[in-house]
């Protein structure tokens, strides 16, 4: 008869993200809600051109259980419109001002890769700068330090092959883009700890589909855990993204039960917070994770007992 005997859990963990008092970590991962200013969004149910949906929005996030917000005036993508930085500072400043008014221990995010439109959100109380251009504005970490913001640290910057990633390859070794990843993030995170920025400020992002084949981006969510040993926490971009479309052979208002088992493999490997159109699902995927990997204690546990 074999006998096997169980072995402790050894997951990986990150240090926490620490912004405006709030401390998140593995025993309370942080949701990130997604909030565009834009009529071109990828996805059509994240479009809010208009103030007082975005307002809307806001509240729904909120209460479905939010701890931070990002807010966009640009699509991601080269195929939007051309916006100005004075067309994105009037998108996404009046937004700012009405979110911090409403929801003062909110940390709120900006999605963006230009420094002065940085610089004139943290005059109305910007936490985070979310830089997913990796630096193509090198001012802007500089400009993130002087406001007192955390930054995110991308891994793939510029417009192509950023977002569109035809031919790009990072080696024959199918690890290689795992690679390249962590060596990118890890520079990435030393220059925003050089620039002033506190460690448990810096929140590293792999950027999956930006620059990255499918297969590319599958990979490295399958490796969330080697980025766990640089010792930042991990930001997991993963909401309905075309990795997630291939793999199913679904568009982006079919993507939600992919996106969701993404995330409960990232959150399992050591990701800790994670950027969600669909917020009160993602909530309960990674507090539910949070539980099963032994980090927080279940709500209630009176079964049998």
């Amino acid at each position: 008869m074999t006998s096997i005997e169980p072995a402790p859990l050894d997951l990986p963990r990150t240090p926490p993200l620490v912004l405006r008092g709030n401390r998140f970590d593995c025993t309370r991962p942080a949701v990130m809600a997604i909030i565009n200013r834009t009529s071109d969004s990828f996805f059509s149910g994240n479009r809010h051109a208009d103030l007082d949906s975005a307002k809307r929005a806001l509240d729904d996030h909120v209460a479905a259980g939010a701890d931070i917000v990002d807010i966009g005036g640009v699509r991601a993508g080269q195929e939007g419109e051309q916006v100005s930085p004075g067309q994105e500072i009037d998108r996404v400043i009046p937004f700012v001002e009405h979110a911090r008014q409403a929801y003062p221990d909110l940390v709120l995010s900006l999605d963006t890769w230009r420094s002065e439109v940085a610089r004139e959100a943290g005059a109305h109380g910007l936490d985070l700068v979310n830089d997913t251009w990796a630096g193509h504005d090198p001012a802007l970490v500089e400009v993130a330090a002087e406001i007192g913001a955390g930054v995110v640290v991308s891994h793939t910057g510029g417009l192509p092959p950023r977002t569109d990633p035809v031919k790009v390859t990072y080696g024959a070794d199918p690890l290689d883009v795992v690679r390249d990843v962590i060596r990118t993030l890890a520079d990435g995170a030393a220059r925003a700890v050089a620039a002033g920025i506190p460690a448990e400020r810096v929140l590293i992002d792999p950027t999956l589909d930006f620059g990255k084949t499918t297969a590319h981006s599958l990979e490295v969510l399958r490796h969330t855990a080697d980025l766990a040993g640089l010792g930042y926490p991990i930001l997991q971009a993963l909401s309905r993204k075309d990795f997630v479309g291939e793999s199913l052979g679904l568009e982006a208002d079919e993507r939600l039960e992919g996106t969701l088992a993404a995330t409960a493999v990232a959150a399992w490997l050591g990701a800790t917070v994670f950027r969600a159109h669909d917020v009160r699902a993602t909530r309960r995927v990674v507090d539910m994770v949070a539980v099963i990997r032994g980090d927080r204690p279940p709500v209630r546990a009176v079964r049998g007992t």
